[in-house]
């Protein structure tokens, strides 16, 4: 392929990447293909010559798509975001041609100097204390792009041992490194990562797992008592992992709480938050980062929801001479004369070269700008407050853990295996993907927000599959989940903090829903008005006061309630093609529940 084919090919390829991304929601989202489809489709041995490229290109669709998870499709709910954009892959193309190998600053100055400058305003944007960047002056801080949250668990972990051994070495002279490597010991949540675990085993440590609280978290007295136990028995406690964002439940370790006991003890405070720590640009959820200033490092990943594509995972410490302790190998062919001056990021990260990964979120960064990515987090956390809402509202369901931003876990309300059925079928169908979780020793399902592209068109069709596939099951196991039960006013209350005795609910989380309970009708205006009518009325057509108070809630935008005594018609649009112009209508009351409830999944 010469210069002039290239520049063809290349043209072809973006073209075809721009129609797969424009087009990925008509692909199905789980591919039903068998392990080893691969075998008969292409050839046991390489070419011995080369092929045309108009061959291979066809190969694409024939081969490759056929077993492709589509992690981009609005339909993907499994796993944290894995997003890409267009900023991202042009980086990366260009990051590729220029292929440099950024071990030191020497051997690609620019690879070196844009991953400090990036890592600097990356962590400006979620709010991190100056100590952990790369500034003028005494602070030992600074910032590195790893290849994973695993990778970055593994390095601070790895750095962790190196000061411990270090400081015990200072108080106990004459042992050996080995020697008090094997009473070393780690601590994180029974929520944690399951890549804290593999960083222990690869650090040859012990890791205790503290039991998390109601609320999943990690919590400061537990943690104490744990370590208490383990200097009885001649242990050395060294290092902690606080979760923000677990992936079971995107729950939150109290990292203030826990931040104190590490100083305490002298232990070094790593935090993961590979998921939430892109939602960080945004201020309201920084009270999650409480403590910070106590940690030691912390990592998080762009190319989960900040539209950089895998891999690229931003890690900042506060103390750079410890990773630099640990991994510092410096043969003669790798030393340059600003060797000391410049930062060596071989000296950070376990691999001794790396890419030019820093391109792709400089372009990112300076294309969405803070307001554009702060207005696509805001985005995900909506529409999974909307999935959380329709769950909510159906009686079959529980919602066993507290909503976090873009994840939401839920089941089958009965024995693990209703839900374990309902996944399974789920991803059989393909239409949508999600995977399973246990909490507690609770079977659930794991529902998170992932695509740019899903729209609330996509959660509702999404859940119209969900509460399709739970009735048959239902039915085929004859399990009678159809009661439905009134809504205590306390639980109301409890979602909603301005409810009052009036029954005119604002703000409320049970959307759409009859509550027969309060005998109140509870809509999303939004969506309600878009979808299920195109017209409204009362029976008392001469009321000037109701028809006010009607048109100030239409034209207010949120959730309500209308009292029973409002008998509300909804002229909605159900039947695409009514005959002669006639609108079907049906009076929403009281005691039509029933028809509502079969009209909800259509919306």
């Amino acid at each position: 392929m010469d210069f002039d084919e290239y520049r063809r090919r290349g043209k072809e390829m973006v073209d075809y990447i721009a129609d797969y991304l424009e087009n990925i929601r008509d692909r199905r989202v789980f591919p039903n293909v068998k392990p080893g489809y691969m075998r008969n489709l292409i050839p046991d041995s390489a070419p011995v010559d080369g092929e045309d490229w108009d061959k291979i290109f066809v190969d694409i669709e024939r081969v490759i798509m056929p077993g492709v998870t589509h992690w981009q499709s609005p339909h993907m709910h499994a796993y944290f975001p894995a997003l890409n954009s267009f900023p991202s892959l042009l980086g990366d193309m260009l990051a590729d041609a220029i292929n440099c190998l950024g071990f030191t600053w020497a051997s690609s100055p620019a690879c070196t100097e844009l991953e400090t400058i990036v890592m600097n305003w990356l962590g400006k944007m979620i709010g991190l204390p100056d100590e952990f960047l790369h500034t003028s002056g005494t602070s030992k801080g600074g910032g590195v792009i790893q290849t994973t949250a695993s990778e970055a668990t593994l390095v601070g972990l790895l750095a962790g041992r190196t000061v411990a051994i270090k400081r015990y070495h200072e108080k106990t002279p004459g042992l050996q490194d080995a020697e008090i490597n094997a009473r070393l010991v780690a601590y994180c949540s029974d929520q944690a990562h399951s890549s804290v675990e593999k960083a222990a085993l690869i650090g040859l440590v012990r890791m205790r797992y503290i039991e998390s609280d109601e609320n999943l978290s990690q919590r400061g007295a537990q943690l104490t008592e744990a370590i208490e136990n383990d200097i009885r028995e001649g242990l050395i406690p060294f290092w902690v992992c606080a979760t923000l964002g677990t992936t079971g439940a995107c729950a939150f370790d109290n990292l203030d709480e826990i931040g104190d006991v590490c100083r305490k003890y002298n232990l070094w405070l790593h935090v993961d938050a590979a998921y939430a720590g892109s939602a960080f640009i945004c201020p309201e959820y920084r009270i999650w980062l409480k403590g910070i200033n106590k940690a030691d490092s912390i990592a998080f990943n762009p190319s989960k929801w900040l539209m950089v594509h895998f891999d690229c995972t931003a890690m900042w410490v506060k103390d750079s001479t410890a990773v630099h302790r640990t991994f510092n190998v410096e043969p003669l062919y790798l030393q340059h004369e600003n060797s000391g001056l410049a930062i060596d990021y071989m000296h950070w990260q376990i691999p001794l070269s790396k890419r030019f990964r820093a391109l792709k979120l400089w372009f990112v960064l300076r294309s969405y700008g803070i307001k554009g990515l702060q207005k696509h987090i805001r985005e995900g956390v909506r529409l999974a407050q909307k999935f959380e809402a329709l769950v909510f509202a159906d009686h079959r369901f529980e919602l066993p853990a507290e909503r976090h931003l873009g994840m939401v876990v839920f089941r089958i309300k009965g024995d693990n295996d209703l839900t374990e059925r309902l996944l399974k079928r789920m991803n059989q169908r393909g239409h949508l993907h999600c995977v399973p979780a246990s909490l507690k020793g609770k079977y659930v399902i794991r529902f998170t927000v992932t695509s740019t592209r899903t729209t609330n068109d996509d959660i509702l069709s999404d859940w119209a599959e969900i509460r399709q596939i739970t009735t048959e099951i239902l039915e085929e196991l004859n399990i009678n989940l159809s009661d439905r039960a009134k809504v205590p006013l306390k639980d109301i209350r409890e979602k909603n903090d301005t409810f009052g005795s009036s029954l005119l609910l604002a703000n409320t989380p049970m959307s759409p829903k009859i509550v027969n309970g309060s005998f109140a009708a509870i809509f999303d205006a939004g969506d309600f008005l878009q979808k299920a009518y195109a017209g409204i009325r009362l029976n008392n057509q001469d009321s000037p006061a109701m028809r006010r108070r009607v048109r100030g809630i239409l034209m207010s935008g949120k959730q309500f309630s209308l009292d029973s005594r409002m008998d509300l018609v909804v002229h909605h649009c159900l039947d695409s093609h009514p005959k002669n112009g006639e609108k079907k209508a049906a009076a929403i009351r009281e005691d039509s529940e029933d028809l509502w409830e079969g009209t909800k999944g259509s919306l």
